[in-house]
């Protein structure tokens, strides 16, 4: 027995709703009805298998996507231990799944298929939005937005193009700084990674101020700089630091650009025989596991990275209009942990740092 096909009246009485208003959604009027009656008409007229006279099924308005599709910069791995942006994947992963939404990976800046996704929007495939994680090339971004109007960054900033979700870098140093000098620091050193990108010129920067408006400043011998930013940079930039000093006194406070690169620089440094905090303070901008998964545990401020990860659900599920919106920054406050990492500078006591290497 073929199936009768369900009437705008019947949508109409089993919605609630009046029959001029389903009649208007059904015909294509998306100016006369709110974008929420308009999903909601057409989402039960499919399931009830309402079809136009004439329409072919696969003309009809697609369902709601039930999917935020998510992508990495270049360089980014999530299996990697402990790293930021995975505590932000899983903040944002929770957050979607309360709402009944998936999470899909989409790949990396640098080997995402821009061709299949065309395809797959061409296709009438639908996200319900991007987030994209790390900072990438903005024609690249450019063409994301040209595909999916509704994309979130988290960690970067791109005027004009989309939302952001950033940690508070400023709150992070200034946090960062008034812990060491309470304990009586006052000499700084820095090691810094991802050399270039927006989010280590940004925790650069606000290190430098904070420690200005004390009066202090780092000798640019005591500022070592790494491409990367995992426990092998941590540890190559420590060494450097300890070959810089020459054998002399080093400074007692040390601040590195994230928790992968301080963990690798303690592992450094107590394989030298440096103890920590009495020989040095060491401290990150971070809040991720590895500061405290392993020990001594380290002296970390910044964002959380799970609360980073869903305010963006948070943005890419409210852009209703992606085409119109406003595009603006959400800062997220930063927080500080005091550990093990960092303690009091005592009366003449200062780490000397190992000779140079004797040049052959």
């Amino acid at each position: 027995m073929k199936k009768s096909r369900i009437s705008q009246q019947q949508i109409a009485k089993d919605l609630g709703v009046s029959q001029t208003l389903v009649s208007m959604a059904l015909n294509g009027r998306r100016n006369a009805v709110s974008k929420e009656s308009y999903e909601e008409i057409w989402s039960y007229a499919r399931r009830r298998g309402y079809q136009p006279k004439g329409m072919a099924p696969e003309l009809l308005p697609a369902a709601k996507s039930t999917s935020v599709g998510f992508i990495l910069r270049t360089g980014v791995k999530l299996y990697n231990q402990s790293p930021f942006f995975g505590h932000v994947q899983h903040g944002l992963h929770e957050y979607l799944e309360e709402r009944g939404i998936s999470l899909l990976l989409l790949g990396t800046e640098d080997e995402l298929d821009l061709g299949k996704l065309r395809q797959f929007y061409a296709s009438g495939g639908a996200l319900a939005g991007l987030v994209v994680m790390g900072e990438v090339e903005r024609p690249f971004l450019r063409a994301l937005k040209e595909l999916e109007p509704r994309i979130v960054s988290v960690s970067a900033q791109y005027p004009g193009l989309c939302h952001s979700v950033l940690s508070n870098e400023e709150q992070a140093a200034e946090q960062l700084v008034q812990h060491l000098t309470d304990l009586g620091h006052s000499q700084f050193a820095w090691l810094g990674g991802s050399e270039h990108r927006q989010r280590s010129d940004s925790r650069w920067k606000a290190l430098v101020s904070a420690l200005r408006l004390r009066g202090l400043q780092i000798e640019p011998k005591f500022c070592q700089w790494a491409r990367g930013a995992d426990r092998l940079d941590g540890r190559q930039a420590a060494e450097q630091m300890l070959s810089a000093a020459g054998g002399g006194k080093m400074p007692t406070a040390w601040i590195c650009f994230n928790g992968m690169m301080a963990r690798g620089a303690v592992n450094f440094l107590l394989s030298e025989g440096l103890r920590i905090p009495r020989d040095l303070s060491l401290a990150a901008f971070d809040q991720t596991s590895i500061l405290s998964d392993e020990s001594p545990s380290i002296t970390g401020a910044g964002a959380a990275p799970e609360e980073i990860g869903r305010a963006a659900g948070e943005l890419v599920l409210e852009q209703s209009d992606a085409k119109r919106a406003r595009c603006f920054d959400m800062v997220i406050d930063a927080e500080l942990v005091a550990r093990e990492s960092t303690g009091k500078v005592a009366a003449l006591r200062g780490a000397k740092a190992r000779p140079a290497p004797v040049q052959s």
